[in-house]
């Protein structure tokens, strides 16, 4: 890291809480580019798509106990 970037943490890790999570926000905004201005209608659709699944039966969804034990459970099967 250059020093005037050191510079620039140090200060940022100084200030406020809020100031720190709106920083965060606008430098994160900047590496993102230009919004995509079809996204809201994107997940808008795939939401509709999912619940119309959920509502004709083609997808079941599981309790979140079931869920949260298949996505932690390791090579050898084990529970976390």
């Amino acid at each position: 890291m250059t020093a005037n970037a050191e510079q620039l943490t140090a200060a940022a890790l100084a200030l406020p809480e809020d100031d720190r999570l709106e920083l965060v926000d606008r430098l994160m905004e900047s590496l993102e580019g230009p919004p995509d201005e079809d996204y809201e209608q994107a997940w808008a659709d795939e939401i509709a798509r999912r619940l119309a699944d959920v509502r004709s039966g083609k997808s079941v969804p599981i309790p979140w106990e079931e869920a949260r034990k298949r996505i932690f459970e390791d090579a050898d099967g084990d529970d976390r």
